[in-house]
């Protein structure tokens, strides 16, 4: 009961309710840990495809030019840069073109 604690109606009070609503919860957050992941990668590859195609490049374009000349940086922080940091992409940008 006192995992939940604080939720709205009878899932809160009556124990059956309670219980089935934690075992719910339980399942959502192991399920929304790792699409957690997939919703991030997806927002840093959008952000870098944004930053790419602002200086005449496609984020698979980039990407491939990065592996290539075996710049290894990853998305979280390409992605970062893209955004906070538009002059050390486009750094990054004209190192690979």
């Amino acid at each position: 009961m006192k995992e939940v604690k604080g939720q709205f109606g009878r899932r809160k009070n009556v124990w059956t309710v309670a219980k089935n609503a934690y075992e719910k919860g339980l399942s959502y957050a192991y399920r929304d840990r790792r699409t957690k992941k997939r919703n991030f990668r997806a927002l840093w590859i959008q952000r870098i495809n944004a930053g790419a195609r602002l200086h005449g490049m496609s984020y698979s374009e980039l990407m491939g030019k990065l592996h290539a000349k075996d710049i290894n940086l990853n998305r979280k922080v390409l992605a970062d840069l893209a955004m906070n940091n538009p002059e050390a992409f486009k750094a990054i940008v004209d190192a690979v073109k």
